[in-house]
């Protein structure tokens, strides 16, 4: 099959760090090709120069045979390449056609014909099995649903090439199946599909090829089918990966989280959470697993002080803190890993030694009385990034907004684990993060429950809740229906508690 792209030799700089180091991608027309690598490997830098948003500091383009110089995302677009980002690029008070038809309206003399873009969105949505309503809100849809309006976007744009940025961190197992299921469709239909991401069984499952790059260097170029999950993580990482993490048998202690009768509001005015009990014991991981949207983030929100609780008691260590406020419950020893990193994990324009201490800033060594003592602020940062591997490219200077989503999400797990809270509410940890910090930072949550404390783990990821926890409570329509110790489950009970069909020892 001819090379329908073609990067030879790509280097691009920024201020401290080389992010491409002369990498050349080669990619058949009509296949399915990966992009692995660490986070900080130079993945999505490399794809963001196919699209135009950075310029090479030298080397070759070619798409279809033809030397080319993407300037800017218009070329690309002309060149018949689209990208879905990481972070969806959507107006969410906009409809569906209004979000795919914005900057290139069709227009019925001065009036924008929204008939005909929206029926025309319906056959393509149609044509490749997505199922989008094209007169929906965004705000209404689901993350899934708004993943598929920005496929719509690049199909709309008659794009061949699609290029998809770690297209299921934010989705459900069943949506990530659905999304395999359309990559596959699509390239039936004649398109070609570039998959940046870390996760290696979706690799196995859909791609065609896949080329690997380590701290922006290109290692090699494998056949899937060919190639193991162990192989292509020892190319990724440098070295071999344990899969499954080790740990002893939980030894717990006394109850340090207890919730009763918890009843909190969701965003639409429902009871996102209803009549919910739980107790998590000291010395104990507990697993809390169910399809996104059944109340794990008001559960999350409602004992961090984020929203506020309906009814119900939420006692810390004896004493109930439902009604008091954030900065008095981490006070009284929690701690938290937000599942939205953006919104309540980090301040984007803050540097990156500044967010590292955003919870103890006013307490020594960091200030002296009201003065900030920036060379303690500095010395910590340089510890917690050796620590936990937080690629930056100006050390503690680094502004975080500039940071690849990985690396923002170690900063936050490495800030909060280093402060070593008694009770640990810890929401999608690894989200977004590749096979070796995933390792890491299993390793030192569990090192957290041998020291004594209390883990309370909210995960998406069925393989992360199985070889973490040691008891796994199963949430549905904002219930727990579900309490198993961990050694005693498997995916599919989960899955049969996860959707309804089965309650068990609750």
């Amino acid at each position: 099959m001819p090379h329908i792209i073609e990067m030879i030799d790509i280097i691009k700089d920024f201020p401290g760090i080389r992010a491409n180091d002369r990498v050349t991608l080669q990619v058949e027309q009509g296949s399915i090709h990966a992009l692995l690598g660490e986070n900080g490997a130079g993945k999505s830098t490399l794809m963001s120069i196919l699209f135009g948003l950075y310029q090479p500091d030298s080397g070759i383009i070619r798409v279809r045979g033809k030397e080319v110089a993407i300037h800017d995302p218009n070329v690309a677009n002309e060149l018949g390449i689209g990208m879905v980002h990481q972070h969806f690029q959507l107006v969410h008070n906009f409809t569906v056609t209004e979000n795919i038809i914005l900057g290139i309206e069709p227009r019925k003399g001065l009036v924008i014909d929204r008939k005909s873009a929206a029926a025309r969105v319906r056959k393509i949505s149609e044509l490749y099995g997505l199922n989008v309503d094209p007169e929906a809100i965004i705000e209404n849809i689901s993350v899934g649903m708004q993943q598929r309006v920005e496929i719509l976007k690049m199909l709309y744009r008659d794009a061949e090439i699609l290029i998809f940025d770690e297209p299921t961190a934010v989705l459900t197992p069943q949506e990530i199946h659905e999304l395999m299921h359309i990559m596959r469709r699509l390239v039936q239909e004649g398109k070609t599909v570039l998959l940046i991401t870390h996760k290696l069984k979706e690799i196995k499952e859909v791609a065609d090829q896949c080329t690997v790059l380590r701290r922006g260097k290109y290692i090699g170029t494998v056949p899937v089918a060919e190639t193991s999950e162990a192989r292509m993580a020892e190319m990724m990482v440098g070295r071999e990966v344990n899969f499954h993490v080790q740990k002893k048998p939980a030894e717990p202690g006394d109850v340090l989280l207890r919730i009763e009768c918890l009843n909190v509001r969701n965003p639409k005015g429902l009871l996102g959470v209803k009549n919910l009990s739980l107790e998590v014991r000291r010395g104990e991981i507990l697993g809390v697993c169910g399809i996104d949207g059944n109340g794990q983030t008001e559960l999350v929100q409602a004992i961090t002080g984020l929203t506020p609780v309906e009814s119900g008691k939420i006692l810390l260590k004896g004493m109930d803190i439902a009604h008091v406020s954030v900065k008095e419950r981490f006070s009284c020893g929690l701690g938290h890993i937000p599942e939205d990193r953006h919104k309540h994990g980090l301040v984007l324009d803050f540097r990156l030694d500044e967010n590292l201490v955003v919870h103890n800033y006013n307490r020594k060594p960091f200030a002296q009385g009201f003065v900030l003592d920036f060379k303690s602020i500095r010395t910590n940062a340089n510890r917690l990034i050796a620590e936990f591997d937080v690629r930056c490219g100006q050390g503690p200077a680094t502004p975080t907004r500039s940071m690849s989503g990985g690396n923002q999400q170690k900063a936050i797990v490495a800030r909060e684990i280093d402060l070593s809270p008694e009770v640990f509410i810890v929401a999608q940890p690894t989200r977004g993060l590749d096979v070796g910090a995933i390792e890491y930072i299993h390793t030192r949550i569990i090192a957290e429950r041998d020291k004594g404390k209390a883990i309370l783990l909210l995960s998406l990821e069925l393989d992360e809740v199985l070889d973490v926890s040691d008891r796994i409570a199963v949430i549905y329509g904002g219930e727990i229906v579900g309490l198993v110790n961990a050694s005693e489950t498997d995916e599919n009970e989960l899955g049969l508690m996860m959707s309804g069909s089965i309650r068990k020892a609750v």
